[in-house]
């Protein structure tokens, strides 16, 4: 059963671990790897990535990539996300911070701030307007 537009947003507000896809040129499988995210209430929303990773050059090239986002309990359902690009930025401090509140404990986000900021080099934001929607609450199993 396809999920309403409110239980899509709510169900990417929540902390979970999505999929990024991106063309990645002829002759190959769409790049694809875990990333974290952020949903904002406009329905935007943004990953944070190494300024020079491949990610990072795929979308640029492509301008558009795709998330999907799932879960296994208590019931299977998944949501999935493609659209453009609609900027892309350098990462700040507070976003930093943001992102990693959004997926660590409390007591964890300060040292991840601290390694990621040694140990990552630039980082830029990447945000995206979904255009397309796939959804679906599959139940139990």
């Amino acid at each position: 059963m396809a999920l309403t537009r409110e239980e899509r947003a709510q169900f990417l507000a929540e902390p979970r671990v999505a999929a990024l896809a991106v063309d990645a040129g002829p002759d190959r499988a769409p790049l694809t790897v875990p990333i974290w995210y952020q949903y904002e209430p406009d329905g935007t929303v943004w990953i944070m990535t190494a300024a020079d990773s491949r990610k990072a050059e795929l979308i640029s090239a492509a301008g558009r990539f795709s998330l999907m986002v799932e879960r296994i309990e208590p019931t299977i359902r998944y949501v999935s996300v493609e659209g453009p690009v609609v900027g892309t930025a350098p990462a700040t401090a507070e976003q930093l911070r943001e992102i990693a509140a959004r997926y660590l404990p409390a007591e964890k986000v300060d040292g991840y701030v601290d390694f990621a900021a040694e140990n990552h080099g630039e980082q830029i934001v990447v945000r995206m307007r979904p255009e397309r929607w796939v959804s679906s609450d599959l139940g139990s199993v």
